[in-house]
């Protein structure tokens, strides 16, 4: 005997309770026919039941204020200013990287999507997301070794926090 050629299910049971005299459960929901055939106006009143997920949440607004907190009690500014002005050759390289990187992902955003309309953009250039990637995390390790001698063993979790903080803010934007 097969499961589900008797009784006139459409479909076989997959799973069995594990004891006989266990609680029934809800009954399922009904679902639209496979087709499709649910109606245009119902998923449009699904859709509009649904609240638009807000930008501003306990998790943004925490990376926000320790970057802030970072920036202030740490004189982030003033010593990224006195390591540009000491010629540092490993932030110069880092801010170089970070170009790129940011070039990369610009052109992808603003031009790719946007301008041209390819949604799917590292599906035809697959390449896009690996530079980036790399150049992004020589970036880091450039900065972390320009700024090692003035903070040194904080000096990743502070470049950390003012990254999630940066990336938390422009989440905010759109």
């Amino acid at each position: 005997m097969e499961a589900g050629a008797s009784g006139g299910e459409p479909l076989p049971r997959l799973r069995r309770p594990l004891r006989r005299g266990a609680e029934p459960r809800d009954p399922p929901l009904p679902q639209p026919p496979w087709g499709g055939g649910g109606g245009t106006a119902e998923s449009t009143a699904v859709e509009k039941k649904r609240k638009p997920l807000s930008r501003l949440n306990i998790h943004s607004a925490f990376w926000i204020l320790a970057s802030i907190a970072v920036t202030y009690y740490f004189d982030f500014f003033k010593t990224v200013k006195e390591t540009v002005q000491a010629d540092s050759w490993w932030f110069a390289s880092g801010s170089c990287l970070l170009a790129v990187c940011l070039s990369v992902a610009f052109y992808c955003i603003l031009y790719l999507e946007w301008y041209c309309g390819i949604e799917d953009y590292d599906a035809q250039y697959p390449a896009l997301i690996p530079i980036t990637t790399a150049t992004f995390i020589a970036a880091a390790i450039c900065f972390n070794i320009a700024l090692w001698p003035v903070w040194s063993f904080m000096t990743p979790l502070l470049l950390f926090i003012q990254f999630m903080g940066v990336v938390m803010l422009v989440s905010l934007l759109g």
